[in-house]
Order: structure tokens, then C-alpha cells, then sequence
């Protein structure tokens, strides 16, 4: 059996389950939200299972860069394919996802007794969104699965979350469903220049790669996409969804906001604005820089500002995809390798980041930090994990945010020393907000008022451990991860391709 198909499907499938769960619960009358989640919990498993066997297979076998491949024709005469593909890239992107949906469904407190199956069912549909988007290599297929993210994530924040929760979610829903009709004006520009020039109508990711462009149009359809990508990744000035769609979604939601679907714009730009139009993306890259250490700058700035642990961390995440952004334009290869590590490090630490938070919200009912008072006494396993995990954010050598930043700097170098020099800024902004986060949380004098509260047990620092060993391992023995998620070239392919496919 393809895995490609499973690995769309099992998180769907899994959500089904858990909302059947929560209503057929045996010797039970009541909803049981812990029955639901464990089937989210088991779908995140058997997924991280495959992904880890194609790794074995692809180790044991050195097909090629790409790794599997599966199509189904779809709608033939407009020539859409339900087409799948998976190289390093997208596994390690797949990857990513299963792991912080596992985390959220093990370590996040299951109050959500109100709807429980619904919100694991949605909670999976956006995941299966995200898995679909990262595999996807028929264009229409592609925008499908873009589209099919938003609409659970819109639900999930305007029900569960906050007291601000149907604004933000409407804001949320504004931003990226109209970003994502202009690049789908941009898809439908590529396939009608192809069909004029060969005759051939496809919606095939190969096959339209090769399509002749003139240099304008080559620009104007590589900004069509970047405009999709730069809200979800997102870029400044269409960023300011993002505060307002992380502090009020419910801890689940912002994980999976932070950690995954940010990255989805990162790929994008990888997937299609470098490697669909390379001349273009090449013209563009001053300006994507440019704006890259803008966000980098910008972000940091706010994040110094907040009182809001949550919207602390919402805008240190726009900082940190400055370097993101500012990687993949860069042009080499040590920029790319470095925007790839710095997402995979960004999503754990960050979704880490936001579990505490939810967890600090959970416990003493507010996001203010000025309420919040020193923790560390009261329950030092969770100000030790915050204090990594925001350690970790400012770039502390050792750790996987640093490796990703340190070559997304080093390679901006060579292109412009004044971006660099600005761009490393940052960092010393990143630092302030971070300490500043740490001393007020955890480290000041715990408040008078402070009513006894419970740590995290240990099954739940098992958890946090685990991923702990692997900011460590990333930011000490980089080079297995950097060489395994390089994008795969269009031109190579691990298996025979229909015709008119890239040789």
C-alpha cells in the first residue's frame, strides 16, 4: 500500500473516530474528551510510524531524492490529478507536524469536556489540511488542501477560544482566504500560459515548471503566490492576523498555529516561489530580504512591549520568520539550509513555548505576566522547561535556533553585510524580550496572593524531555537533518513519471 494516500487520510480518519468516541462512550452517559483524545493521540502515532519507516526505506534503498510517489486521476478533462509527492522537505515538514499534534493531544489539559469530539475532529481535519499541502503536486490539489486548513482552524478559534475569539478568528479567516484567491489567479495564469504554448491543459507541478515564461509574467505570477505565502508566514505589513489569532485561540489551536502553520507559507515560497520561478524570485530577493529583516526587527520590537505571555511569543514568532524568509531568497545553499533548520527549531521551541503558556493560563486564569509573579518555587518543573524553551528562542549556541539563524546570517553576509548587521540586531532584541519573559514569569518574587498550584507530572516532562533532547541534538549535529530536508531538484526523480512530466 502507498503511504502517501494513509498518511493524507489518517488524520481525517482518526478525527472521525474521536468525535464518535465522544459520544459512544460504553458504561457512560456522558461525552468523554479523554476518550477523544487518545484516538488523536493514536492517529499522531501510527502517522510519526510511517514517516519513519519511509526514512528507513529511503536509508536502505538510496532511491533518490524523492521518496514516494502516487497519482489518481481526478477531474481528466481539466487535467487534475490527485497527485502525491514526498521528498526530505516535506517529510521533515510531516514530521513536524505529527510531533507537536502529539504533544498538544498527550500534555494539553482535557477541560474541553463541551464538544470535545468535534474539537479533535477538527483539530485532525486541519492537521490532514497541512499533511495534504505538503505532499500535494497537482497545483489544483495543492490549493484544495490550503483552503481546506482554514476553515477548521477559523471554528476552532471562534468557539474555544478566548474572550476576543470571533474577531480574531474572523481576522484570521479575511487575511489568508483572500490571499489565497490571488494565488489562485496565479495558478490559473500558469496553466492557461501552458496551454497556450503547448496545447496541453494540466494542473501537473513537473510539467508546469518547464512552462516558457516572459520576465514579466514570470514575476507577476511568482507574486501572486508569494502573496499567499507572506500572509501565512507570515510577513509584516500583513501580519497583524497573527497577534490577535494566537491570543485568543485555545492552546491546542496556537500551537498548531505557531508551529505548523506558519511553516506552510515557508514551503511555499521553497516549493513554488524559488523553484517554479527561480529568475524571478532571484529579481525579487532584495525586496524579500528587506522585508525579512523588517519582520525580524519589527517582531522583536513588539515582543519587548507585551504583558501578554501569548502575544509575547505570537510576535517573537513574526522575528523569527524574518530569518526564514530572509534564507530562502537568499540564493544559496547555506541560506536555504538554514531557513529549514530555523522552522523545524521555531515550531518545537515555539509549541512548546505556547503549551507553557496554556498551561500557566490553565492554572492561575490570566496571560498577564504582571499578575503572574515569580513560579519558580511553586512549580519549578515547568519554569525549567520555560526557561529552555525561551533560552532557546534567543539563540543560545548549543540549541537548534542558533544553527538555523547563525547560517541564515552567515549567508546573508556574503549578499549584504548592512541586511546582516540589521538582521543580527535582532538577536540582541530577542534576548531582551526572552529575559525579560523568564525574570517576570518564573525567576522574580512569587506574589503574596499566589494560591497552591500543581506542576507538571512527570509523564508530562517525559514528553517536554524528549523534545528537549532534540533542540539539543539539532543544535549540536545539524548536518544529518540539513542534508536530508534539502528540497529536491525538479529535474530528479526518484521514479518514472507520467509523460510530459520533468525528465
Amino acid at each position: 500500500m502507498n503511504p502517501l494516500p494513509v498518511l493524507v487520510l489518517l488524520p481525517v480518519t482518526g478525527g472521525g473516530l474521536a468525535w464518535l468516541a465522544a459520544r459512544i462512550r460504553p458504561h457512560s452517559g456522558r461525552p468523554s474528551a479523554r476518550d477523544a483524545s487518545w484516538w488523536t493521540v493514536l492517529a499522531t502515532l501510527i502517522g510519526e510510524t510511517l514517516v519513519l519507516a519511509m526514512v528507513t526505506f529511503h536509508h536502505m534503498d538510496h532511491a533518490g531524492p524523492w521518496l514516494e510517489h502516487f497519482a489518481a486521476p481526478w477531474i481528466p478533462v481539466m487535467g487534475i490529478a490527485f497527485r502525491l509527492d514526498i521528498d526530505g522537505l516535506s517529510l521533515s515538514m510531516i514530521w513536524l507536524s505529527l510531533v507537536l499534534c502529539f504533544l498538544c493531544a498527550f500534555l494539553v489539559p482535557r477541560q474541553d469536556t463541551t464538544g470535545a469530539g468535534t474539537f479533535h475532529f477538527l483539530f485532525l481535519a486541519t492537521l490532514t489540511g497541512i499533511i495534504g499541502t505538503f505532499l500535494a503536486t497537482d497545483l489544483f490539489l495543492f490549493f484544495f488542501f490550503w483552503e481546506l486548513m482554514l476553515v477548521p482552524m477559523f471554528v476552532l478559534i471562534a468557539t474555544w477560544g478566548h474572550e476576543d475569539r470571533q474577531r480574531a478568528a474572523m481576522k484570521f479567516f479575511m487575511f489568508t482566504q483572500g490571499s489565497g484567491l490571488v494565488m489562485l489567479l496565479s495558478i490559473l495564469g500558469l496553466v492557461m500560459t501552458h496551454y497556450r504554448a503547448t496545447g496541453v491543459l494540466t494542473f501537473d507541478y513537473f510539467t508546469l515548471s518547464r512552462t516558457p515564461l516572459s520576465p514579466a509574467l514570470s514575476m507577476l505570477l511568482m507574486l501572486g503566490f508569494f502573496v499567499a505565502f507572506a500572509v501565512k508566514l507570515p510577513v509584516v505589513p500583513v501580519h497583524v492576523w497573527l497577534p490577535d489569532a494566537h491570543t485568543q485561540a485555545p492552546t491546542a489551536a496556537s500551537v498548531l498555529l505557531a508551529g505548523i502553520l506558519l511553516k506552510t507559507g515557508g514551503y511555499g515560497m521553497i516549493r513554488f516561489d524559488v523553484m517554479l520561478f527561480p529568475d524571478a524570485a532571484s529579481r525579487f530577493a532584495p525586496v524579500a530580504m528587506a522585508l525579512g529583516v523588517v519582520g525580524i526587527l519589527y517582531g522583536a520590537w513588539m515582543s519587548c512591549m507585551q504583558d501578554d505571555v501569548k502575544r509575547l511569543i505570537a510576535y517573537g514568532s513574526i522575528s523569527h520568520m524574518g530569518f526564514v524568509l530572509s534564507g530562502i531568497f537568499d540564493g544559496s545553499a547555506m541560506g536555504m539550509q538554514g531557513a529549514i533548520v530555523q522552522m523545524l527549531a521555531h515550531g518545537l521551541g515555539t509549541g512548546a513555548l505556547f503549551l507553557i503558556a496554556g498551561a500557566i493560563q490553565d492554572r492561575l486564569h490570566t496571560r498577564d505576566m504582571r499578575r503572574i509573579g515569580g513560579l519558580w518555587a511553586a512549580m519549578p518543573r515547568l519554569s525549567g522547561t520555560g526557561l529552555f524553551f525561551a533560552v532557546a528562542s534567543l539563540g543560545m549556541p548549543g540549541l537548534g535556533n542558533f544553527v538555523g539563524e547563525f547560517l541564515v546570517l552567515l549567508a546573508i553576509w556574503h549578499a549584504s553585510p548592512v541586511i546582516a548587521t540589521l538582521a543580527a540586531t535582532g538577536l540582541i532584541l530577542a534576548a531582551i524580550y526572552a529575559l525579560r519573559m523568564v525574570n517576570r514569569i518564573f525567576l522574580a518574587a512569587p506574589r503574596a496572593d499566589l494560591r497552591p498550584v500543581r506542576d507538571f507530572p512527570a509523564r508530562q516532562m517525559a514528553v517536554f524531555a524528549c523534545v528537549m533532547a532534540f533542540m539539543i541534538v539539532l543544535g549540536l549535529y545539524p548536518q544529518p537533518f540539513m542534508t536530508f530536508s534539502t528540497p529536491s531538484p525538479l529535474s530528479v526523480m526518484a521514479m518514472p513519471r507520467p509523460e510530459g512530466s520533468a525528465p
